[in-house]
């Protein structure tokens, strides 16, 4: 029998230490010293032959591995577009890994798909997306784009009678993709995966800030899916999909939206217009656990064609369940065991309210906006117009930049990035953690400002 005082010490334990390791959030260095980053070289040993006490086991994984984590928490980590995970969402996580649900089948979890139900409707319904639109639940803005285009793929080769599921693209009929110059990188890895290529595109040409171009936009012919995005991934600028829609909608293409952190402008009453006919396209991808701070990993692919998605996503066999009364998350995502992701997103919606989640994106909006009148009165230059959380800086030439970025990572005080954009090297500030206020936005500043000046 289980030896349930064990368990509760156990569980216990590791609460405690979650809870000391994200108390310790403001105080400690972004990211983990070299000594610790040397330490984590203790998990490096040959598989033992007898197993460990439980709570040593424990022990050793926040001893040697905490200190060797980079602060993704953090209110002044702004690499890369990551939120810091609210703390309801770490709690209904615990929760829900202590449930250990394996969302597929309604009938077998009820709770858990019924809550997938609920915050689906309510995200769709805080997007302004059709209230019949079918959604899944995936690991990330990689795997949302994946299902969304898949369910693109099963449309278009429908509509010219290939039914691409059964005889696959051997032999298939060409499809006509379009992307941006600046497409996110995850989007040609879908494409590649679903069997179109990564380098058999259309790039439509784009503006100073990263937008398509809409005077310069491809000729639309023939099977067609063409691929927007909301945000820019260096500048946050938002592709003019309302006008794409009008140019290929009437030509049976279908239009996709990439949305993983941008999508969510859409909730502020001073952005949205930023989001201004995106709810004509056909598809929408966006992430969690980036501006809405649940824990990774969490990914939402919502599709405007039901019956799409669900004929590309269905699985069936002698021994599944098929629920005609209620929906089975399984028929509309790619995998068939996976953990109950979306009870985290509804506990964030839940929580933050309607009016909480648009203030939380305004507050993020609004400190890059800080970050950026910071550099200019500094007399650097901020490389695109700052409308929504990403903020693009220029200290000088490539190695100057790049010396500065390392000094920067390595002191602590905040975590930037670099990138490359239109040819230019620049550090890379995204503003997307729930915890960040104006204060950390003046301290970082004033550190990164100061190792500019020691030059």
């Amino acid at each position: 029998m289980p030896d349930n005082s064990k368990l509760r010490s156990l569980l216990v334990d590791a609460a405690d230490r979650g809870v000391s390791y994200r108390e310790a959030g403001r105080e400690r260095a972004v990211a983990p010293s070299g000594a610790a980053v040397r330490d984590a070289r203790k998990f490096v040993e040959p598989m033992p032959v007898d197993g460990s006490d439980d709570l040593a086991v424990l022990a050793m994984l926040d001893d040697v591995g905490s200190p060797a984590t980079m602060m993704m928490t953090s209110p002044r980590y702004f690499g890369f577009v990551i939120g810091g995970s609210l703390p309801v969402t770490v709690a209904t996580n615990w929760l829900t890994t202590a449930w250990d649900q394996n969302v597929g089948m309604h009938e077998i979890t009820p709770a858990t798909s019924t809550l997938e139900r609920v915050a689906m409707d309510w995200m769709m319904d805080l997007f302004g997306l059709p209230a019949d639109c079918a959604a899944s639940f995936v690991t990330g803005a990689t795997v949302a784009n994946f299902t969304a285009l898949a369910a693109a793929r099963n449309r278009v080769y429908a509509d010219i009678g290939w039914d691409v599921e059964a005889n696959g693209l051997i032999g298939a009929p060409a499809v006509t993709v379009i992307v941006s110059e600046e497409t996110h990188p995850t989007v040609f890895k879908s494409l590649g995966m679903l069997g179109f290529g990564r380098n058999r595109v259309v790039r439509a040409p784009v503006d100073q800030q990263g937008r398509i171009d809409i005077s310069r936009f491809p000729r639309v012919s023939g099977p067609t899916i063409i691929c927007t995005q909301a945000g820019n991934l260096n500048t946050g600028a938002f592709d003019p999909v309302g006008d794409i829609c009008e140019i290929a909608k009437p030509k049976g293409a279908w239009v996709h939206v990439d949305g993983a952190f941008g999508l969510w402008a859409a909730v502020s009453e001073q952005r949205s217009h930023l989001c201004s006919g995106f709810t004509a396209a056909d598809s929408w991808a966006t992430d969690a656990h980036k501006w809405l701070n649940v824990p990774y990993d969490s990914g939402i692919a919502f599709v405007r064609d039901a019956v799409a998605l669900k004929s590309a996503m269905t699985i069936s066999a002698d021994y599944l369940m098929t629920d005609t009364e209620f929906r089975n998350p399984a028929d509309f995502t790619p995998e068939l065991s996976r953990r109950a992701r979306g009870v985290d997103v509804w506990a964030a919606l839940k929580s933050l309210g309607r009016n909480g989640v648009a203030e939380m994106i305004d507050r993020c909006c609004d400190n890059a906006q800080r970050f950026a009148s910071g550099f200019r009165e500094a007399g650097f230059e901020v490389l695109n117009d700052v409308v929504l959380n990403q903020v693009l800086v220029s200290f000088g030439d490539d190695a100057t930049n790049r010396k500065i970025i390392d000094e920067i990572q390595a002191e602590g005080t905040c975590w930037c990035g670099v990138t490359v954009w239109q040819g230019q090297t620049a550090m890379r500030i995204s503003v997307c953690n729930w915890s960040t206020t104006a204060e950390d936005v003046d301290i970082s500043l004033q550190a990164i400002l100061e190792i500019v000046d020691e030059g």
